[in-house]
């Protein structure tokens, strides 16, 4: 066998082989970047109901990166070492418009996940969120807090789906011994988040670069904590590396007002927009703010960027998009 053929079969044996699912998505591309400036070879996974090409646009033609449109409502026969479980609707926008498909995908998506990781032998991460802490009576919430969730609301489609998901990991990891990650997701915000998708950052940079009425549900005093991608996907990385199972909170514990996140948008934009109140949808917590000590001690992990840099990358995402700039164009 030629020594070439011979070097090239060892590198082919040392790529590790790792699925994405959602990989398309806001977080999923940037997830799958990583892993491909990290050596590994990556399967795309994506029904396109949330996800676009234009986000994967820079890595179809790299050797290691594959894209399936593929539902995970359905199995997937692949051989892979690890597992990257992304694949929901994340904005209520979004899930709340089907919500029936909302939490197939988190549940059957999971039982789909997990049986291909027990085939194979993978391990697999599921990206879990702080929704299933609800409307907290704890703040801010660790991860042994239970949560304050309505089971028959219109949020309980993404917050049940998601709950039931992280049981079918853990029940996967004492029935039959799997290696599961779980990380359960703080508002996260950067480039590649979609124009339209009513989360509050996206919402606000949009209304505030096109000049029209920035719209604050509620009094604007109920508080979030805003994570950059960037940070995110570190610690995505770091958790599937560790001997961690969770689940392990990731998000930036800087607590904000949402008419205080209003104000600094318009003062990055320069823009003339006005504060408008509306009434707050049903089931809208209150307080968010997530405790990373587990984060910080097993994972030395903690987030970089804050909240005025990061609006600032974003918001100059946005106004390239909205001039008509491509959308996978990244204010990194």
């Amino acid at each position: 066998m030629p020594e070439r053929w011979e070097r090239r079969q060892k590198t082919m044996h040392l790529e590790k082989r790792v699925l994405v699912t959602g990989g398309a998505g806001f977080l999923g591309s940037h997830l799958c970047e990583l892993l491909i400036a990290q050596g590994a070879h990556v399967l795309c996974v994506d029904n396109f109901y949330t996800g676009n090409h234009a986000n994967v646009a820079t890595l179809r033609d790299h050797p290691r990166f594959e894209l399936i449109r593929h539902d995970v409502c359905f199995p997937l026969y692949v051989e892979v070492d690890e597992i990257y479980n992304l694949a929901c609707p994340a904005s209520p926008i979004h899930y709340q418009r089907d919500p029936v498909q909302t939490t197939k995908t988190s549940v059957m998506g999971a039982i789909n996940m997990l049986g291909l990781a027990k085939r194979t032998g993978a391990r697999i991460f599921q990206a879990s969120t702080s929704e299933v802490y609800g409307d907290p009576l704890v703040h801010p919430q660790p991860e042994e807090y239970w949560g304050n969730v309505n089971p028959i609301g219109v949020r309980s489609c993404y917050d049940e789906g998601k709950r039931c998901a992280e049981t079918l990991f853990f029940d996967y990891r004492r029935q039959h011994g799997l290696e599961v990650r779980v990380v359960r997701i703080f508002n996260t915000y950067g480039p590649r988040m979609h124009p339209n998708d009513g989360r509050v950052v996206s919402s606000f940079i949009v209304q505030a670069l096109q000049g029209h009425d920035i719209t604050i549900f509620g009094d604007g005093q109920q508080t979030r904590s805003f994570c950059y991608v960037s940070d995110l996907i570190d610690g995505f990385s770091k958790l599937m590396a560790s001997d961690q199972a969770g689940p392990v909170n990731i998000g930036n514990p800087g607590e904000f007002t949402i008419r205080e996140l209003a104000e600094t948008v318009i003062a990055l934009t320069g823009s003339r927009s006005r504060l408008v109140n509306l009434p707050l949808p049903s089931d809208d917590p209150k307080q968010r703010r997530p405790d990373i000590a587990i984060a910080r001690e097993k994972l030395n992990w903690a987030p970089l960027v804050q909240l005025h840099e990061g609006l600032i990358k974003t918001i100059a995402y946005f106004d390239t998009l909205l001039s008509g700039g491509r959308i996978a164009v990244a204010a990194e």
